[in-house]
């Protein structure tokens, strides 16, 4: 049950901080758990009406889409179904680094300059206005809902943003502590600073956790290994985003916390695109969000298929993302989720397409092919594969003390039945390994480039706090 200071934070303090910075999220939350009860064909029909908006004013104010546009003989006007999209190229992170001046409205007030954490090369700088920002949180509000959790209650983030864990000022940390939030930095992972990560949750006692899969299940293993309890505290659910939820990771989550985790899916850059209902589904933010599948020659695919994950924010007028290319791999599905809402589902997201490597033979394979060999030889602690070419791939490992030449051989054995006998696999022991700059953790980063799925421009995708 919601405590009176929860639903004095959640109906009051966080209302009225929204109105400061104008941004009108408790209307458009409230809309948003209304409209996810709809029927599919009338969320349909939502989400074409405002497609049709924001074609018209990138259109009309936008100076990269009025040339575009006027180059196509591309009319807004004559959209008629979301499938119209196709009548546009992609947008990817190269034109808009090109074109970022251009992609502007030019009767856009109040935008704030983004970026991504660069977790694949070089960072992607990037502008949102205040409709685009409220209407992410609204979506992340509403889906947090879904768990009996509010804002207000109890709650623990770890994370690992330089955006986030650089703000914090004196006003963040009042913020934060009348918001009944604590952030734990997922920069710095050794054994004596998740102890104390383990004792600050113990002492919070949050009604939910927030954060990288990675991070939370280490916290999870840790204290497991040493016989300390944390499904005592009244959690009631873990929120992950921002990398691939592994099965392993929820499992140990679910069962030393002892609640369910709940996945979330969605970038800085491209917004909040799905997240996971009780019943297990994960919902596209379909009022905002137009989500199309395609293939490396940028056909659209029907439901049931494994493509590229393309996105068009209609939330985005001051800096439209219009069939923006997120080199995730995903597959839409078009079975209805049991608990009733009418949003489309993401039945799978696969990863990056640079969490798959290529064999010599021209396979394309998972990560977890390899994942499962190094997850198979106890004395490998820790692990991460970097495929350096189709030629050469490297394992960093932290080794245990009982870390043997057979465990090598079995490591460079098993890539090699996988990659190919004449793969070079160099095995590197190392002290620890290292997260990436935006503080998330990645087991396979390959440099090859994959033709079964393509476009590479994406990083980790990294749903905003």
């Amino acid at each position: 049950m919601t405590d009176l200071y929860t639903r004095f934070v959640a109906n009051v303090l966080f209302p009225l901080q929204e109105k400061v910075k104008h941004h009108d999220t408790v209307r458009v939350r409230r809309e948003m758990e209304s409209s996810q009860w709809w029927s599919r064909e009338r969320i349909d029909a939502l989400q074409l009406e405002r497609l049709k908006r924001l074609l018209r004013d990138a259109g009309s104010h936008v100076p990269y889409y009025r040339e575009l546009f006027a180059g196509l003989g591309f009319n807004p006007e004559g959209v008629r179904s979301v499938e119209d999209l196709q009548g546009l190229p992609f947008l990817t992170k190269a034109i808009i680094r090109e074109h970022s001046d251009e992609m502007r409205a030019d009767d856009a007030v109040g935008l704030a300059r983004m970026n991504t954490g660069g977790s694949s090369g070089e960072p992607l700088i990037f502008f949102i206005g205040t409709e685009r920002v409220t209407h992410d949180v609204a979506a992340k509000w509403r889906a947090t809902r879904w768990w009996d959790v509010d804002i207000g209650d109890r709650e623990v983030v770890v994370w690992g943003s330089p955006i986030e864990l650089g703000t914090q000022d004196k006003v963040r940390m009042l913020r934060d502590r009348i918001m009944r939030t604590e952030l734990l930095s997922a920069f710095e992972m050794s054994d004596a600073r998740v102890d104390e990560f383990i004792a600050r949750i113990r002492a919070a006692r949050p009604k939910m956790l927030f954060g990288y899969p990675s991070a939370i299940s280490h916290i999870a293993a840790r204290a497991e290994k040493h016989d300390v309890r944390v499904d005592d505290l009244g959690v009631k659910v873990v929120f992950v985003t921002s990398e691939r939820l592994y099965d392993h990771q929820r499992e140990t989550i679910e069962r030393v916390f002892g609640c369910p985790v709940a996945n979330g899916y969605g970038g800085r850059d491209a917004g909040f695109i799905a997240h996971q209902c009780p019943a297990g589904s994960m919902h596209i933010t379909a009022e905002d969000i137009v989500v199309e599948i395609v293939d490396p020659e940028g056909r659209v695919l029907p439901a049931g298929e494994s493509g590229e994950i393309v996105v068009t924010h209609l939330a985005s007028r001051g800096y439209p993302f219009i069939r923006y290319r997120t080199g995730d791999i995903g597959v839409i599905s078009d079975v209805p989720c049991a608990c009733g809402r009418g949003l489309p589902v993401l039945s799978e997201i696969q990863g990056r397409s640079t969490d798959f490597v290529v064999a010599m033979d021209g396979t394309v394979l998972h990560g977890l092919s390899l994942i499962y060999i190094l997850r198979d030889i106890p004395a490998v602690k820790a692990f991460k594969v970097i495929q350096e070419s189709v030629e050469h791939t490297r394992v960093q490992i932290v080794a245990g003390a009982d870390f043997s030449s057979q465990d090598e051989d079995q490591i460079v054995g098993g890539l090699r039945r996988r990659l190919g006998a004449a793969v070079r696999v160099d095995v590197d022991r190392v002290e620890r390994i290292p997260a990436e700059r935006s503080g998330k953790f990645r087991y396979i980063v390959s440099h090859v480039g994959s033709g079964a799925h393509g476009h590479q421009e994406r990083g980790c995708a990294a749903a905003d706090r």
